[in-house]
């Protein structure tokens, strides 16, 4: 169970799932009230259009222009956003930061979560993580996903706060009512373990189906696990079979090994293919996921065999032409 959970704290924070804190798409502010008939809408955000586009000079022409006339908070975290990266303009931590932090001052909560990663990260500015902590938990309140999932691992990690479980699963369930895949699987992890929620295997397979569906490739692994042996969902071991087989297209090397596996032995909707397993199996260890079972299991091929797979395996590492099988 502790290995399920240490493995949420060891995978990391996010910088931004799915682009940049500034470009992220966050569950949306409280609405104003409808404009009276007749009132034109806001206008388009021009500059963060050219920031998308790659036209980083007029983003920050733009950017600069709406700083100096009106003071705007999302030119601000836009304009940090390209001194962070170096879009258009020399990278530079310092300034970064400095934009950032104005724009939190005026209650930008993208520029929160931002300013959040560079205190933890320390770029700009010291490290600090009990100020990162602060700045992820003003934005999550705010609705931004990736400080919420930040937030959450703060709890999981018990060092700036006191590990709270319970805490831990409300803000990761912020982020993954939005979509973050990292914490969709997350709070599936604490389903499956009984923290901080109730134990509901059921529930943590939904969870991690959504995030199977936004081609999360470790959640795509766990879902199909889940699949195959009938763990929160009726057991189908073709259906997991081939989950198993698109998370293995999709890179991730458990998925490719367990592939490996149904095929050698003809199981999981599967044809018995020795061959094309031995060749997932080689994929899988060249990039880092041994199995000392698999390499004897494909140790007992014959030579000939263990041959065609080596043959397959460089093929899809050149791209060159498949062996005859």
């Amino acid at each position: 169970m502790w290995l399920a959970i240490a493995g949420l704290v060891a995978a990391g924070f996010l910088v931004a799932p799915g682009g940049s804190p500034a470009q992220q798409k966050s569950k949306p502010a409280p609405k104003e009230a409808a404009l009276p008939a007749g009132q034109p809408a806001p206008a388009p955000d021009l500059a963060y259009g050219a920031y998308q586009r790659g036209y980083y000079l007029y983003a920050f022409n733009e950017a600069k222009r709406r700083v100096e006339q009106e003071q705007d908070p999302k030119a601000m975290t836009l304009l940090g956003e390209l001194y962070a990266g170096g879009w258009g303009v020399k990278q530079d931590d310092e300034i970064a930061f400095n934009w950032y932090r104005q724009a939190a001052e005026r209650g930008d909560r993208e520029a929160m979560a931002a300013l959040g990663l560079f205190y933890l990260q320390g770029r700009g500015v010291i490290p600090n993580r009990e100020e990162a902590a602060q700045q992820f938990k003003a934005a999550a309140e705010k609705g931004n996903a990736t400080a919420a999932y930040n937030l959450a691992l703060l709890y999981l990690e018990g060092q700036v706060f006191q590990k709270d479980f319970a805490v831990a699963a409300k803000w990761f369930r912020v982020a993954a009512e939005q979509d973050v895949p990292d914490a969709q699987q997350a709070l599936a992890t604490l389903y499956k373990e009984g923290e901080g929620v109730p134990k509901d295997l059921a529930e943590a397979a939904r969870w991690l189906a959504r995030a199977a569906m936004l081609r999360h490739p470790p959640s795509m692994t766990e879902y199909a696990f889940a699949v195959y042996n009938g763990w929160g969902v009726p057991k189908d071991e073709a259906a997991g079979g081939k989950w198993f087989r698109l998370a293995a297209l999709f890179g991730n090397p458990i998925a490719q090994n367990r592939l490996a596996y149904l095929l050698a032995n003809g199981m999981g909707g599967f044809a018995k293919d020795p061959v094309h397993g031995m060749a997932w199996h080689l994929y899988a260890r060249a990039r880092g996921d041994s199995s000392p079972v698999l390499d004897e299991m494909f140790s007992k091929l014959p030579e000939s065999e263990r041959d065609t797979a080596q043959k397959i395996l460089q093929a899809w590492e050149t791209g060159g032409p498949l062996p005859r099988t």
